[in-house]
């Protein structure tokens, strides 16, 4: 574990930019005072956000660009406008020189993707990286990838996304060995597309040490918090979270008009408040904030683009959770090492077949 996580921001990244990303990163410095900042962007815009938090200007230096990658740029656009001149990309190149442990952005999502990929390279064994994200459930957080970074992919990207997956649970949620559950419109083995089936078969062949693969989850699993990781390819993965922000957002507004709606419902939520709280932090999507790069040669973490600084924070406190417990090494040796996950399954594959 280093004894400083060095964090590269794009302060730029986002709606609003430097007003939301130096908040917030004053609030992770004060949950984790090692950290310390590059502050990549405009300086005339993140200087006088940065004199109204004297310890996080203690323990940050800038970088300054005034090339901002705009919202709606393609990511072919961005890498030919933005590229070795943009507060993105400087960001990134910090991660590349060995100058940050990770990079944290709130910016465009293609773009930061697509400037990650080509700048840092995937790890040895990936051919693609995914978006995990940490999903709220009833039994307390799971790991959801791939969120939509690729779409489609073939029995060996699944059991790669497993092995990453399980990788991220094990720092986040302090587990040697997280459970695993693949994506799939039924529990049964003959469920489901094929190279799902085959990931499936693979994952139990092998019985890797580093994850215990519990089978097919449906989609009504990741809510139950069936497993701690639950492995999908990005098209499913992508809308099976858009579905469940706008389900959430939803049954927030239809509870909202109906404790308005008498004096009864009105006393009824006062009598409740404390739990209509609970319920309201337990949703909280600030906390759920941060969505992680797996398989690139570098830690880099996706924050939401409308994010408040709080939670930005949170994509700070996911980016150094990452780097303090050496995530990238941890995945590099899981997939590489003599005998390690993707060799061994294989094996497992030809065996199989």
């Amino acid at each position: 574990m280093p004894s400083k996580v060095r964090i590269a921001l794009d302060a730029m990244g986002g709606d609003v930019g430097a007003a939301v990303v130096i908040p917030g990163a004053a609030i992770s410095l004060h949950r984790h005072r090692e950290i310390e900042f590059l502050l990549v962007g405009d300086r005339a815009k993140i200087e006088p956000e940065l004199e109204k938090h004297p310890a996080l200007k203690a323990a940050s230096k800038i970088i300054h660009t005034d090339v901002a990658v705009a919202m709606h740029d393609k990511p072919s656009q961005a890498l030919r406008r933005g590229r070795k001149t943009s507060s993105m990309w400087l960001a990134i190149d910090a991660v590349k020189k060995g100058e940050a442990d990770v990079v944290i952005s709130a910016g465009n999502t293609g773009a930061l993707m697509a400037m990650s990929r080509f700048h840092l390279r995937t790890l040895p064994g990936i051919d693609r990286p995914a978006i995990a994200g940490v999903w709220p459930t009833k039994r307390g957080e799971s790991v959801v990838l791939d969120l939509g970074a690729a779409i489609g992919g073939d029995a060996h990207h699944l059991v790669s996304l497993a092995v990453m997956g399980a990788a991220m649970a094990s720092v986040l949620f302090d587990k040697p060995r997280p459970t695993v559950g693949l994506l799939n419109i039924g529990t049964e083995e003959i469920k489901g597309h094929e190279e799902i089936r085959e990931a499936g078969d693979r994952l139990r062949a092998v019985n890797l040490p580093e994850l215990d693969y519990l089978g097919f989850v449906e989609g009504d699993g990741i809510g139950k918090g069936l497993a701690d990781v639950i492995v999908t390819e990005g098209f499913s993965g992508n809308i099976a979270l858009k579905a469940a922000e706008g389900t959430a957002r939803q049954m927030a507004e239809l509870l909202r008009n109906e404790m308005q709606r008498s004096w009864l419902s009105k006393l009824g939520y006062l009598l409740a408040r404390s739990a209509f709280k609970a319920l309201r932090d337990k949703m909280d999507p600030n906390k759920s904030n941060g969505g992680v790069f797996l398989g690139l040669n570098g830690i880099v973490v996706k924050s939401h683009g409308g994010i408040s600084s709080e939670g930005f924070a949170y994509a700070i406190d996911v980016g150094y959770e990452m780097a303090h417990y050496d995530l990238l090494n941890k995945i590099n040796q899981m997939l590489n090492r003599e005998g390690g996950a993707l060799s061994s399954v294989q094996t497992a594959q030809e065996a199989v077949s």
